[in-house]
């Protein structure tokens, strides 16, 4: 799928420049296998221009959920045959989540699919421009706790950065905002959507916090998964965001 024709605004034109050819590997070192059993997966990084310029659409995962329970993360799910492709995925999913009207959408971007061994997902995130925001809120409760629509510049403030450290010892990009605390995949992803849109500030990596026990209670109960299994899941959603150059297999 090509977006030569597509018209954005000037400000997203350097996300739109820089996602033209970027490199996989510099957005994760873990990248879909050659395999018919990954599941293809999209999600949908929506931005719009807000009263104190762009603004990104996040969701909060309901703490009920079985995987992921209470994380923050973009809208976005497994593609139905039906779909038509992962633009189709991502729009649909964020209808279903947060009752979006995906004609005011505007699509610019596919990013190359991550892989997420631990569930075998091969996530393609789409990158698109809210042309005509329309109200969201939580449309099922059982999948999505609430929803927000963040400022970048919030995002990029070093004062909201810090290193996070899961109890098995990874570490990796989160966000501090309001009471919400970005971290694992989606944080990875936003860490790289501010640097390549430009927008990224200096911040001090070492300045590194424990997971809230909310969320690593969370992930324990929801997974249900053997020490050794969640320090490997740990380790491939903090990857796209290590900055020590340590491959997450070497760390014991």
């Amino acid at each position: 799928m090509t977006f030569d024709d597509v018209q954005i605004p000037d400000w997203l034109r350097p996300l739109a420049k820089a996602s033209a050819d970027v490199d996989p590997n510099v957005l994760s070192r873990f990248l879909p296998p050659d395999d018919p059993s990954v599941r293809n997966s999209a999600v949908l990084i929506l931005l719009a221009e807000g009263n104190d310029g762009p603004e990104v659409l996040l969701t909060e995962r309901s703490w009920t959920m079985r995987k992921h329970a209470g994380q923050i993360a973009f809208p976005g799910g497994g593609v139905d045959p039906e779909d038509g492709g992962v633009v189709q995925t991502a729009l649909r999913e964020a209808w279903e989540e947060t009752g979006l009207d995906p004609a005011g959408v505007v699509p610019f971007a596919i990013w190359p699919a991550l892989w997420v061994p631990v569930s075998n997902f091969g996530v393609s995130p789409v990158l698109a421009w809210w042309r005509t925001p329309s109200p969201v809120a939580v449309v099922d409760p059982a999948e999505v706790a609430s929803v927000h629509t963040v400022p970048v510049s919030v995002l990029a403030d070093p004062a909201n950065r810090v290193t996070c450290r899961h109890p098995s010892g990874f570490t990796g990009p989160a966000f501090l905002v309001g009471d919400l605390f970005v971290w694992g995949f989606t944080a990875g992803l936003l860490d790289k959507l501010l640097l390549l849109g430009g927008w990224a500030r200096d911040w001090d990596p070492s300045n590194v916090v424990p997971l809230p026990d909310r969320l690593v209670e969370a992930a324990w109960r929801s997974e249900g998964r053997r020490s050794e299994d969640v320090r490997r899941m740990t380790a491939i959603e903090h990857d796209l965001g290590r900055t020590d150059g340590t491959d997450p297999e070497d760390v014991k």
